[in-house]
């Protein structure tokens, strides 16, 4: 049985890899958890969803039975981490074109303007337990 809250991101983008890094030190309960898309679970995940497992431009975010992808995985996220953060979740009322359109400016420019690594992050010992193979 899979985490109920799994975060999938880009492991070689270095702003994906500062959002799990954030999220991580902020998520105090811990409950969620992370797979780079590029791992078997993210692969399969996709596939079984009807999404491209090579598009690498969006971080997506299972909660429960559902799924959120660009904008809407974030925001979900940051409800979902809980205490201020998800004040910030009043940025739904923005319509989601437009959310989703400032997404993808700053997903289409993400390596030119935050770099990128040669190959995905490995989580140090102390944080290990809560990435997914």
């Amino acid at each position: 049985m899979s985490p109920e809250k799994i975060i999938l991101f880009d492991g070689i983008c270095n702003l994906c890899n500062g959002l799990v890094k954030f999220i991580i030190r902020h998520d105090n309960k811990g409950e969620i958890r992370f797979a780079q898309l590029q791992s078997s679970f993210g692969e399969e995940f996709m596939k079984g969803h009807g999404l491209d497992p090579g598009d690498r431009n969006s971080v997506i975010y299972i909660s429960g039975e559902q799924y959120f992808l660009r904008s809407a995985a974030i925001l979900r996220i940051l409800k979902d981490m809980g205490g201020g953060w998800r004040l910030l979740n009043g940025f739904i009322i923005v319509p989601r074109f437009i959310r989703d359109a400032v997404y993808d400016l700053v997903a289409k420019y993400r390596y030119r303007i935050f770099g990128k690594k040669e190959s995905c992050m490995v989580p140090t010992p102390e944080i290990r337990e809560r990435f997914l193979e």
